[in-house]
């Protein structure tokens, strides 16, 4: 079998979502200890306005998951087939479609029983088990030739067939 190759569109969507989602993830962790921790904080406490940043990430990734998700369910809806690539698209949506609908002066001012606040925790939730579920499957189907296939530069010339 020759190396696998992943096309081009697929790796830029999937790349910029890549880098989007941990860090949406990562200062969404730290926005929850800093202005909810109901179910638990992070030891340490780290200054700044996380909450900005948290929604800035966010309105980076909304453009990025809808055209992703456009990709999906036309050009790559083989791909789809896959449960892993399915629930993690799913819950890209979930956690983008619920952060939209949210005010981000909810949590400064301590409002924390909004519905859709709670969809978002739970869409948090869910993107950190579906990627971790997405990556163990790419490992397992294709092992590194495949993870690595999805970070290469190298473009088949126009017209060159899979």
């Amino acid at each position: 079998m020759g190396r696998p190759y992943q096309p081009s569109l697929l790796r830029l969507l999937h790349g910029a979502t890549a880098v989007l989602v941990p860090l949406a993830w990562l200062s969404g962790l730290l926005v929850y200890s800093n202005l909810d921790g109901r179910w638990g904080r992070l030891p340490w406490r780290i200054g700044g306005d996380w909450i900005d940043l948290h929604g800035s990430t966010g309105v980076l990734l909304w453009p990025v998951a809808l055209l992703f998700g456009v990709y999906a369910i036309s050009v790559g809806r083989r791909r789809l087939q896959q449960p892993a690539n399915a629930l993690a698209l799913l819950a890209l949506a979930l956690a983008v479609g619920s952060g939209k609908l949210m005010q981000e002066d909810w949590l400064r001012q301590g409002e924390l029983d909004h519905w859709v606040y709670g969809v978002h925790l739970v869409a948090w939730l869910a993107i950190a088990l579906c990627v971790a579920v997405h990556v163990g499957v790419v490992l397992q189907r294709g092992g590194l030739p495949l993870a690595r296939s999805m970070a290469s530069w190298r473009m088949r010339a126009l017209g060159q067939r899979r």
